[in-house]
């Protein structure tokens, strides 16, 4: 299923079916590319204003490269909407196997794990690539035009429903697994990945409720 060329309404109608996919994950995933994005508009109503070409030109610099940072984390994002809903795919594939004999079972039981980790490995991926524009938002929010505030303020929420989304894909998944090395190594960076999420989320929005005078 080709997600990302369907039109908003036909993905909004595919979400809302009695099938499985795309479930949470492309939706967590599409939260963050949205999120980026409306970064991305932040920054694109920033350049070339009055206030803007007055700052230094090492922070103009900063201010593009950041923008640009965001540009290769869209890129990266935008295929990860798909990806989760194809590796649910796959683990249903995977239990569909014949399990008549022990080599059967054991065959299927390695697909199965296979699978899975494929399955967390693209939410992981989209918690990662988020945080990652999350930590940028701080500086676009510092030099950014103060008249996209709420913009901005929308763009932290989307990342970082969209990390929390994507982790809670990867623990569903982790408790399907076998292999308890890889099980306990992802539940560590997971809880790592939201400990910095809402680090960051509170300083962002501090920010964002001061600039909006929300007391």
């Amino acid at each position: 299923m080709d997600l990302i060329n369907l039109k908003v309404k036909e993905f909004i109608e595919q979400v809302d079916s009695n099938s499985p996919a795309p479930g949470g994950g492309s939706v967590a995933a599409l939260m963050s590319v949205l999120g980026v994005s409306l970064a991305k508009m932040v920054g694109h109503l920033t350049i070339n204003k009055k206030k803007y070409l007055k700052l230094e030109e090492s922070i103009q610099k900063k201010f593009t490269n950041s923008l640009n940072q965001l540009d290769s984390i869209k890129i990266e994002l935008i295929p990860l909407i798909d990806a989760d809903t194809e590796s649910f795919n796959l683990i249903m594939k995977a239990f569909g196997l014949p399990k008549n004999t022990e080599v059967e079972k054991q065959l299927r039981n390695n697909e199965i794990e296979e699978a899975t980790i494929g399955a967390i490995k693209v939410p992981f991926a989209v918690a990662n690539l988020s945080l990652k524009a999350l930590e940028i938002l701080s500086f676009i929010l510092e030099f950014s035009n103060k008249q996209t505030v709420s913009d901005l303020g929308v763009s932290v929420l989307a990342l970082t429903s969209g990390i929390e989304g994507a982790i809670y894909n990867v623990m569903i998944n982790i408790s399907g697994l076998l292999n308890e090395e890889i099980k306990k190594y992802y539940k560590l960076e997971s809880k790592k990945i939201l400990n910095k999420t809402f680090t960051y989320k509170n300083t962002v929005l501090r920010d964002v409720y001061q600039l909006l005078n929300i007391e």
